[in-house]
């Protein structure tokens, strides 16, 4: 562990997460518990401890005014008893003439226990009721982490009564994996499209290395984490089948019954569609899946099932499936969409609904698929990902869906190649991959 930290402190050196110590700062101070959130191993406590603590000291808060307890580190289990825990924080913080700002990391792991002071009537106390009793002292800033959407997303954040405040770290962009690359430039876009943006996976040097790690993150980490979580005991060859499948379908429309019928022609085995969503669930709740519902564009509605769903991290996808199903396309989807909630948009899949006649001039309805339509406020993106739009029929094929829009939110085609940006008679706005990922205002061109 202290090699593992080393290493990982050394290549988050060379990384600067900007925008997440912006965010860190604009809500210091703000009477809310901070509640950090991401994928296991993306940098979260890197981002706390050192980034912000170094942000904090720089403006002159003292070292004992910066209180950080790792709850997943066995030094500090003791304080995974929430009454030990606030008792501890309690005694840290003790001067009210000083401000204190309480970094407590992992805090899942913190348990629910019965209150010792309450004889038979079931009364729990958890980190939650911790968290509260510490935000009612003023000179206390609280700022937590945790790995768990479903303790530490919607349901806690109304457990806070309105009083925290999520900030969701990610892997590595492409922008702060492509500051940080040290090797030649014109190589950083392979490199990250294969092993993705793990802070960790920069210090290895050969694909071996590289690999190795992230297949270890599954079952070392991820998977036993689900399952301890879940109080599952023999499920984890249905967790990883269910896995390896949507590894092999990201990009692709599905749904629990096509991924049970998998299981039933591929495996033989009889696994009901609503297992499947509850596992689903589970890699959504662990960060390590994303989901993006399809939206009628025209009709400004749902249409649920089929949806797709993508990996937080692309190197994951790529290592669950030993780097064999490499199509630059659909791992390129991916890290657009992973591109656009990093910025703070809301993502879903476009469906525009077409009528026309064919030969026999009989009346037809077709679906076309817009890859992403991104909100955030009053502003709209229509995005598609395309290899490529070298000769005029793909170029068509690949806009026939922005053209039936019917309105004048942006329209963005984006390509592999590195191209000058340039915009089509239709004002649909063509630019190079590398460009769209390390430019945020290339979208407005």
């Amino acid at each position: 562990m202290r090699k593992y930290a080393k290493l990982f402190d050394e290549v988050c050196a060379m990384i600067e997460r900007k925008k997440y110590l912006e965010k860190l700062i604009s809500k210091k101070e703000n009477g809310l518990v901070k509640v950090i959130t991401g994928i296991r191993r993306c940098g979260k406590s890197y981002l706390l401890f050192n980034i912000y603590k170094d942000y904090l000291k720089s403006i002159g808060v003292e070292d004992d005014c910066i209180i950080c307890l790792a709850l997943d580190d066995d030094e500090n289990i003791k304080y995974r008893n929430p009454l030990e825990l606030g008792k501890h924080i309690r005694n840290l913080t003790a001067d009210e003439s000083k401000t204190y700002y309480v970094f407590l990391d992992e805090i899942q792991k913190v348990v629910t226990i019965q209150n010792p002071y309450i004889e038979g009537v079931e009364d729990k106390i958890g980190f939650v009721d911790v968290v509260l009793g510490l935000m009612k002292h003023d000179n206390i800033d609280v700022y937590v982490t945790g790995s768990n959407s479903k303790m530490l997303s919607s349901d806690i954040l109304t457990e806070f009564r309105g009083r925290g405040d999520e900030i969701r770290v990610n892997p590595l962009s492409f922008a702060e994996f492509y500051n940080a690359f040290e090797g030649e430039k014109r190589n950083a876009w392979q490199e990250y499209y294969t092993y993705g943006g793990l802070p960790l996976v920069m210090t290895k040097k050969s694909h071996e290395e590289k690999a190795k790690y992230l297949q270890s993150l599954f079952d070392a980490i991820y998977i036993s984490d689900i399952m301890d979580r879940n109080k599952l005991v023999y499920e984890k060859t249905v967790l990883d089948d269910i896995l390896n499948i949507v590894s092999s379908s990201v990009g692709s429309l599905t749904n629990a019954n096509k991924i049970t019928n998998t299981f039933k022609s591929a495996k033989q085995m009889n696994i009901g569609a609503p297992t499947v969503n509850r596992y689903l669930d589970y890699f959504i709740d662990a960060f390590l899946l994303y989901k993006a519902e399809r939206y009628d564009v025209k009709g400004r509605k749902y249409i649920g099932s089929p949806l797709k769903y993508y990996f937080s991290d692309v190197g994951l996808r790529n290592a669950r499936l030993n780097f064999r199903q490499q199509e630059e396309n659909h791992i390129m989807e991916n890290i657009i969409y992973n591109e656009l909630c990093g910025r703070d948009f809301s993502v879903d899949v476009g469906v525009v609904e077409y009528c026309y006649k064919d030969a026999e001039k009989k009346s037809k309805r077709t679906q076309l698929e817009i890859d992403f339509v991104a909100n955030k406020g009053s502003k709209k993106y229509y995005i598609q990902s395309a290899l490529t739009v070298a000769d005029e029929e793909k170029r068509e094929q690949e806009i026939r869906s922005l053209k039936r829009v019917g309105d004048s939110f942006k329209k963005i085609v984006v390509v592999k190649d590195n191209i000058i940006p340039w915009h089509d008679d239709d004002g649909i706005l063509y630019i190079g991959i590398e460009q769209f990922l390390l430019d945020e205002n290339a979208m407005d061109m």
